[in-house]
């Protein structure tokens, strides 16, 4: 019997990218049963990746600056110590790509990804304009994995009950990255379609985080309706409510990438800041609306895509 594969898998964010990455994790582990698999990556996504299953082990990354020496130092040294046979870079940015030199020339693990001299190099042409899901496929596909499975996140979910939640609801995800204002549908938008949501009988339930306190004020101010959430989830408490949720409408953001994933109806709202083709949340139903300017994104637009007028949703 051979030596047990030792596997780095390198995943640090952000939220839509690691649940996009769900699948890619899922056939890693496939492929390698019997293996030790370590995940390299950021603090915030360890509690809630330690329950997939999927890793023996999950490292955070401090990812230390170039003048931060004691902390690169003790990166290359747990690399190193790791003796780790095969390396899945899944970030294949500048930074986890750099890692690959802090192992020793002479024996470097094998590597997937996009690191000069890797033994697995992902040298798909089309890697840059192509879905996040599709490029990790073809880059698992060049490394041997043919098999990439849809993914599973039945192991996310968390008790509800302390959310006093009606039984039927509507998630609103109004925020986004702070500074990128723009790929935000305004808040008064927001508060209109929680009225429309209210009057045809569905709760709308707000998610977000002290950055969208502003934008929930003003909903709330609208709609005194709505049940405030922010704040108050957990990655795995979002998962189990888009099980439950008749459909979810939000801005291009992490927690939209998990809702859609585990099967709610959702709209997803695209400014030209981002690319839909390169990073739409996937899942069972989701409907894409993109206007240059979302402040020229109209109400009945998104209501119209919710399809609840014909109890569709």
């Amino acid at each position: 019997m051979g030596a047990r594969e030792n596997i780095l898998v390198i995943k640090h964010g952000a939220l839509g990218d690691v649940v996009l990455a769900q699948s890619p994790f899922q056939a890693i582990r496939a492929h390698h049963p019997n293996a030790k698999i370590t995940l390299l990556t950021t603090a915030m996504f360890k509690p809630f990746l330690e329950r997939s299953g999927l890793f023996d082990e999950i490292w955070v990354d401090e990812k230390p600056k170039l003048w931060q020496l004691g902390r690169l130092t003790a990166l290359r040294k747990n690399l190193r110590e790791g003796q780790f046979t095969r390396v899945y870079d899944l970030q294949t940015s500048s930074r986890s790509s750099s890692y690959f030199k802090l192992f020793p020339a002479g024996s470097r693990p094998e590597w997937s990804g996009i690191a000069k001299g890797c033994s697995h190099f992902d040298n798909n042409p089309q890697r840059k304009v192509i879905h996040t899901i599709e490029r990790q496929k073809e880059q698992l596909r060049q490394a041997g994995i043919e098999q990439v499975p849809a993914p599973d996140f039945s192991w996310a979910n968390s008790d509800l009950t302390g959310f006093d939640l009606p039984e039927n609801f509507a998630l609103l995800v109004p925020g986004g990255s702070a500074h990128r204002p723009e790929k935000r549908w305004p808040a008064d938008r927001y508060a209109a379609l929680a009225v429309a949501l209210t009057e045809k009988g569905m709760t709308p339930v707000l998610i977000g985080g002290a950055a969208e306190a502003e934008a929930i004020t003003l909903i709330q101010a609208h709609c005194p309706e709505a049940v405030d959430l922010s704040s108050r989830t957990q990655l795995e408490d979002l998962a189990t409510l888009g099980t439950r949720a008749a459909l979810a409408v939000g801005n291009d953001t992490g927690p939209l990438h998990l809702i859609a994933a585990v099967g709610c109806f959702v709209t997803v709202l695209f400014s030209n800041a981002s690319n839909p083709v390169r990073a739409r949340p996937r899942g069972r139903a989701v409907t894409v609306l993109q206007e240059d300017n979302l402040e020229n994104l109209a109400l009945e637009t998104v209501l119209e895509s919710l399809k609840i007028e014909k109890g569709e949703a």
